[in-house]
């Protein structure tokens, strides 16, 4: 299921959300390289998140797989945070952006913009710990706003568990369009990340960061309740299971 829109208007000027979105455009144009040659792949060796590296786990001069680089002796702390604003191609940009605009206005509506920023950032790093902590000695770098936007898709589902999530289905060449409550999309997409990552246990090589995700969606959920502003949430047609009007 992929999200089209929501039925949940947004009262304040999502600033934070398109700021976010600007700043991962600006950084696939200007630091990646658009996802071509030197430029890209000096991006996800310098700014992307190893665990192994992170945890010196790894001896110094370990061979990144895929990539031009090694390891080094020095931990980078700040990649907790660089590794956020960094995809691995046109489609992952795209595709968390998107999920970022149809779910993070409504977070940012009852939060306010600059509580927004902290939380957003405070998901992406319970993100990057959990999948961390889980694959502590891996060599593989990890980049990509979805753990952030995990958080923020586990604050929309305690805030907003009964809006309608307009979905799109491909199968093939068939298309299909139906809506849902969030609690529906969205505890469905977090099932299918518990599921991804029981089942990369053990295994090597590349593909998704599915404890990142869930360490994302998590730390949400729970964060919320702090963050959320309780007169911003008061203007909402609908608030968890309760319709105001």
């Amino acid at each position: 299921m992929f999200p089209l829109y929501d039925e949940n208007p947004h009262f304040l000027t999502p600033v934070t959300t398109v700021a976010i979105i600007a700043a991962n455009a600006l950084a696939w144009a200007f630091v990646q390289n658009l996802g071509q040659g030197n430029g890209f792949e000096s991006s996800v060796c310098t700014l992307g998140l190893v665990p192994g590296e992170l945890l010196q786990r790894l001896p110094p001069g370990t061979p990144v797989p895929g990539l031009r680089c090694i390891t080094t002796a020095h931990p980078a702390w700040y990649t907790l945070v660089t590794s956020m604003f960094l995809h691995g191609g046109w489609m992952h940009l795209i595709g968390n952006m998107w999920f970022l605009w149809i779910f993070g206005n409504n977070v940012e509506d009852s939060m306010g913009h600059a509580r927004f920023l902290v939380f957003y950032l405070l998901c992406g790093l319970a993100a990057a710990g959990l999948q961390v902590a889980l694959d502590a000695s891996s060599a593989l770098p990890m980049v990509g706003a979805s753990g952030a936007i995990g958080g923020v898709m586990g604050a929309y589902i305690v805030l907003y568990p009964r809006v309608r999530i307009h979905t799109g289905v491909f199968l093939g060449f068939y298309f299909s369009r139906f809506s849902v409550p969030a609690v529906v999309m969205l505890g469905y997409w977090f099932l299918l990340q518990l599921l991804g990552g029981a089942s990369s246990f053990g295994r090597a090589g590349g593909g998704v960061a599915f404890w990142a995700h869930v360490g994302g969606f998590v730390a949400g959920a729970a964060l919320v309740t702090i963050f959320r502003d309780d007169e911003l949430l008061a203007r909402r047609p609908i608030q968890g299971f309760v319709r105001r009007g």
